[in-house]
């Protein structure tokens, strides 16, 4: 193409040179040409305009049998809720049923991007939206947030596990009892680990290693206080995670867990923090 446009440039640059015409000619408009070069645009883009709203048709057109799961996003996990009120930090999806995505973000802007599927969708707060899809290959595909988010936005990630209608039935239907042995569990289910690590590594939040038990420097309202980091400390910062902050770490990054977590999954947790030396 590039050789082309050159090719063509020289030519009408060598054709129409001022010394075959030193005194330049008054051309009057040409009603065919004109009609041409209107019409053959606007037919190619009525083209190209059918094709894409075809597709977008398609894409926004639920299939009435389609399973439904509520997709929540929130810095930095994503969190899949089924009609059974199962909840999982990845979605796992039968094979060949359409699935119905429905989106919300609890915090920032995000967008819930599937690329071997090819479909991606923002998820607003305070905004409802939704995308679907068929799964056709027994796959385990990447889930990634392509709207930027924060300073983890790049760790915002889960899977896309196609199974057999039978396995998906089993685990759709599999109860997990939440009980003092529950937390590990429920760190990733819940995307814990996106902003705290298992291992002593420093993230957006403190390390869960070791903390139990230890004097820590908080902030509270801009004030520094020393605490002793045990149930009360971490049940409060998982209701009320800005009441106090661990010195060194930024505010406002992570989403209250009241409603969200029950108190006994709380309870899970803290247990786990405490056994984490």
């Amino acid at each position: 193409m590039l050789l082309g446009i050159t090719a063509a440039m020289l030519f009408f640059v060598w054709r129409y040179r001022l010394k075959r015409n030193p005194l330049a000619s008054n051309i009057e408009g040409n009603a065919m040409m004109e009609i041409v070069w209107t019409a053959l645009p606007t037919a190619l883009v009525m083209v190209m305009f059918w094709y894409g709203w075809a597709g977008y048709q398609s894409s926004r057109s639920v299939p009435p049998d389609a399973m439904p799961v509520k997709v929540t996003a929130r810095m930095w996990s994503w969190m899949f809720e089924y009609a059974n009120g199962k909840v999982h930090h990845e979605l796992f999806v039968p094979l060949d049923k359409p699935v119905k995505l429905i989106l919300a973000s609890q915090d920032v802007n995000h967008s819930l991007y599937i690329p071997a599927v090819r479909i991606k969708q923002d998820c607003i707060p305070g905004r409802e939206s939704y995308l679907w899809f068929r799964p056709t290959k027994l796959e385990t595909y990447d889930i990634q947030c392509a709207e930027f988010c924060g300073t983890e936005h790049s760790n915002m990630l889960s899977k896309v596990r196609v199974v057999s209608a039978s396995d998906f039935e089993t685990w759709y239907n599999t109860i997990e009892p939440v009980d003092e042995n529950s937390g590990e569990r429920l760190v990733q289910i819940y995307g814990c680990l996106s902003c705290h690590t298992t291992d002593g590594g420093k993230k957006v939040g403190p390390s869960f290693k070791g903390i139990y038990g230890e004097r820590q420097t908080v902030l509270v309202r801009r004030r520094e206080m020393n605490i002793d980091v045990d149930d009360e400390y971490l049940l409060e910062s998982m209701r009320e995670p800005n009441a106090k902050i661990v010195k060194g770490y930024p505010p406002n990054q992570m989403p209250s867990q009241e409603g969200i977590l029950s108190d006994e999954q709380m309870t899970a947790i803290v247990k786990y923090i405490q056994e984490l030396k």
